[in-house]
């Protein structure tokens, strides 16, 4: 299936009040789908599950009845959905993509020279995925007491919230402010 064909999913990027709050402007771009005005779409991740309908769709500084995938947009949605949407949540076609807190990934650590630090299991990392930041806990394999730099492991990631995740989706971490490397979701756990 390509991008084009497969259920909607936007990265929220920005969220805005507008109209003293009576309606929400939040910003992305378009990773899969399309979207239509009068759509219905789940707020996923950070403890999200709501759904709401778009009220408007603007798209290149101008109204659009739709817009697909590629394309930087704002969403017009109800202005309940302020307190429940935030940077790092996803927009999605209801049911399409569900929210997790642990997933095993394929991570590689950088070189030294570029912020790469042994990791052992237990390591707090902060995780990028999407447009936000969740703190997680890596888990090696059976073992595998640490990671070194320039070196790749297959580990177990348990995130402290939950974030709209899938097979594939790819991610980078960091640990003390500092780049450690990057990685790609191999299996869901929950």
């Amino acid at each position: 299936m390509n991008t084009a064909e497969a259920p909607f999913l936007l990265v929220v990027e920005d969220v805005f009040p507008l109209n003293q709050g009576r309606l929400v402007r939040v910003t992305g771009r378009i990773e899969r789908g399309r979207v239509r005005t009068a759509d219905e779409v789940q707020i996923v991740g950070f403890g999200g599950g709501a759904i709401t309908r778009v009220s408007r769709i603007d798209g290149c500084r101008q109204r659009a009845e739709e817009a697909h995938t590629g394309m930087n947009v704002g969403l017009l949605l109800p202005g309940a959905t302020m307190e429940a949407i935030e940077r790092g949540q996803v927009l999605a076609a209801p049911g399409s993509i569900g929210a997790h807190t642990a997933f095993d990934a394929d991570i590689a650590l950088l070189p030294e020279d570029q912020g790469g630090a042994e990791l052992r299991t237990g390591g707090s990392l902060d995780f990028y995925i999407h447009a936000g930041a969740v703190r997680g806990i890596v888990t090696l394999p059976h073992g595998m007491h640490t990671l070194h730099p320039l070196h790749t492991a297959t580990a177990t990631i348990t995130l402290e919230r939950p974030v709209a995740l899938e097979r594939g989706r790819s991610f980078a971490f960091r640990r003390h402010g500092r780049a450690g490397g990057s990685g790609t979701v191999t299996r869901l756990l929950n």
